[in-house]
C-alpha cells in the first residue's frame, strides 16, 4: 500500500456522500479500524491527516462531524483508542495538524449536543493529560487556546 492512499481516497468518497450513506459507511469503517493491526492503523490514520486538508471545507466538516457524533456513540475503550491513534501520531509530528482549520474544526465540535461534546472533551483531555510530558507539550503547541478553553486545559 505504501504510495497510494487508500483511505484517504475513501475519506474524500465519504466526505462527498449524503448523510444517509455517509453515517453508516462511516460508522462501520470506524469499528473495522480496532480489526486492523498496529501497522495497520498507523497506515489509516496518517492517510487520514493527509487526506483531511485535502477536502473542500463544507465537505470535510459534514464528514468530521458524522465522525464526531459516531465517536459519542462509541464505547468509551472504542473512542479511546480511535482518538488516541490520531493524538499519538499528532504528537510524532504535530506539523499534520497545522495543515488543517484547527479552528473551524473547534467551530464544527460546538455544533454538537452538549453531552456529546462533553463525552468527547472527557476522552480527549484524558489522553492528554495520560501522554508523557514532550508528546504533551507538542500537542498543547499546536491546539489553539480557544479550543484548549473547550477542554478545560
Amino acid at each position: 500500500m505504501v504510495g497510494e492512499n487508500f483511505a484517504g481516497n475513501i475519506i474524500i468518497n465519504l466526505a462527498n456522500l449524503p448523510d444517509f450513506l455517509r453515517n453508516p459507511i462511516l460508522k462501520k469503517r470506524m469499528v473495522e479500524f480496532f480489526s486492523l493491526s498496529e501497522d495497520e492503523r498507523i497506515e489509516v490514520i496518517n492517510n487520514a491527516l493527509e487526506a483531511g486538508p485535502t477536502i473542500p471545507f463544507p465537505n470535510f466538516s459534514k464528514l468530521f462531524k458524522t465522525w464526531l457524533k459516531i465517536l459519542a456513540t462509541l464505547s468509551e475503550e472504542q473512542r479511546n483508542g480511535l482518538f488516541s491513534a490520531y493524538i499519538l501520531e499528532i504528537a510524532r509530528s504535530p506539523q499534520k495538524l497545522i495543515t488543517f482549520n484547527v479552528d473551524g474544526i473547534l467551530e464544527i465540535f460546538l455544533t454538537l449536543e452538549l453531552n456529546e461534546r462533553e463525552i468527547l472533551a472527557t476522552t480527549i483531555k484524558k489522553i492528554i493529560n495520560d501522554l508523557d510530558e514532550d508528546s504533551k507539550r507538542r500537542i498543547l503547541l499546536v491546539i489553539p487556546e480557544n479550543a484548549k478553553k473547550h477542554l478545560n486545559f
